[in-house]
């Protein structure tokens, strides 16, 4: 049998009333979880009897638990027969800023961790998000890792192209991880911000400018594309009006579509690699049927946030409603499934993502939602929708010390879980624990600090 050292037995020794021996420190970093069956998210298949060992946030040791023989380390988790897979990414969020209502920025961040968010890919920029971002890999703050977006760049910010290049100077010496695209950029001011980009290394990601046009912007090596709406846009046909409003007024071209083009679009993001983030679930509820004041019956995570942020969220919705027939919007919604359904069977690289907090997608909770639907609404198969918030992050990053699968030398964001999420992607709620960057919590104090979020927006 191999011998692992130091390996793991100072819990067990406590509980027989002895004394751990001398040979070593040991610390709270130094984590082995037993008995359980691993999902490492590099191929579709689960590792059964496993034991994790994980040390200064990395994952050091992965075996069958017959070939490991326990012997130091700070503490054992017993997995019981659970499940372990990586943590989950939200690869598009709006985080908050200091103009927000007090206290919310942290309550954002738990919220994430708490549902097993442990990357979170902040794409509405803010200099407060720099501090934010450093200060939770410091452990200074609780929260997923951040990687941040710049300020949105659009064409009500960049008129010119000296003033794209001026911008991508700024705010890669300020230290943002990625340029944030948005609408209304000319041709000439987003070839100016790409080459600009691309000279000093920074991704850029997001939106797609309608002047630009999505097969423009996937051929420049755009990271990302954000929302399925440039989809639709890059669908129009010779007699789709040339004015409408960008993102929510593609039910304006709804029936001026060259559908024959999905195939060709399709393709291209296949041949480019290009990330597509699709937020389904807030597109749902652009253009979908339920009341916007009857999300607060049926979404019972809203009392997780604040009532004033809710009833904004109320008012929007009614407004964005009032703009579209509900004939167009149920087409829009037919439409955006089919192009997930397509762009998922070509194995282009979907990576998963919510919106949130947006439209009633709450921190978390919406991450969840958004698995289910792909699953249950798109036929999405449970592994590949796991992956696409796990190991496609991986290969997306490919980085060497990166997190997205449960293998040696990878971050130790893990999640341990009562049931099998292969059968059913709703079991990734049912957390019996969690490591973010090597630290441990139980489910216990996760619900815990969901309480006091709760506590802290609490209703009549």
């Amino acid at each position: 049998m191999r011998q692992l050292f130091p390996l793991v037995i100072a819990a067990l020794l406590f509980v027989s009333g002895c004394d751990a021996p001398d040979t070593e420190l040991v610390d709270d970093t130094h984590i082995a979880i037993t008995n359980v069956n691993v999902l490492p998210m590099t191929q579709d298949t689960v590792l059964t009897d496993h034991m994790v060992i994980f040390r200064d946030g990395f994952i050091t040791e992965l075996a069958p638990t017959e070939d490991l023989e326990v012997r130091e380390a700070t503490r054992v988790i017993d997995g019981a027969g659970g499940y372990v897979m990586p943590g989950l990414a939200e690869m598009h969020t709006h985080l908050p800023t200091a103009d927000d209502p007090e206290g919310i920025v942290d309550d954002v961040l738990t919220l994430f961790a708490a549902k097993g968010v442990t990357f979170a890919r902040g794409m509405l920029g803010d200099p407060s998000h720099l501090a934010l971002r450093n200060d939770v890999q410091a452990r200074e703050r609780f929260g997923p890792s951040l990687r941040v977006a710049s300020p949105f760049l659009s064409g009500n910010t960049l008129e010119t192209p000296d003033a794209a290049r001026e911008a991508v100077r700024t705010y890669a010496e300020d230290g943002y991880d990625l340029l944030k695209i948005g609408e209304g950029l000319a041709p000439d001011v987003y070839d100016a911000l790409v080459d600009e980009a691309q000279q000093r290394g920074l991704p850029y990601a997001g939106h797609v400018p309608d002047a630009v046009g999505l097969r423009a912007a996937m051929g420049t090596g755009q990271q990302t594309v954000d929302h399925l709406d440039n989809f639709i846009e890059a669908m129009r046909g010779p007699e789709a009006p040339e004015d409408y409003d960008a993102i929510l007024g593609v039910t304006d071209l709804i029936g001026e579509l060259n559908r024959d083009q999905l195939s060709e679009l399709v393709e291209l993001t296949v041949q480019t690699n290009t990330g597509i983030v699709p937020t389904m679930l807030v597109w749902e509820r652009f253009f979908g049927e339920t009341a916007p004041e009857a999300y607060a019956d049926t979404l019972p995570e809203l009392r997780y946030l604040p009532q004033e942020m809710v009833s904004n969220w109320e008012e929007q919705l009614a407004e964005i409603r009032a703009q579209h027939t509900p004939e167009d919007a149920a087409a829009v919604r037919a439409l955006r499934h089919e192009i997930l359904r397509a762009l998922y069977e070509a194995d282009a690289p979907i990576l998963l993502g919510s919106d949130a907090p947006q439209m009633f997608n709450v921190p978390g909770f919406s991450i969840h939602r958004e698995m289910q639907f792909m699953q249950d609404t798109i036929g999405m198969d449970p592994y590949d929708v796991l992956r696409s918030g796990t190991g496609a992050i991986r290969d997306f990053y490919d980085e060497d010390d990166g997190f997205g699968t449960v293998t040696v030398g990878e971050r130790a964001d893990l999640l341990l879980l009562e049931n099998n999420p292969l059968e059913d992607v709703a079991h990734v709620e049912d957390i019996r624990g969690m490591a973010l960057r090597g630290a441990w919590r139980t489910g216990e104090s996760l619900e815990g600090l969901l309480r006091e979020v709760e506590a802290r927006w609490a209703r009549n």
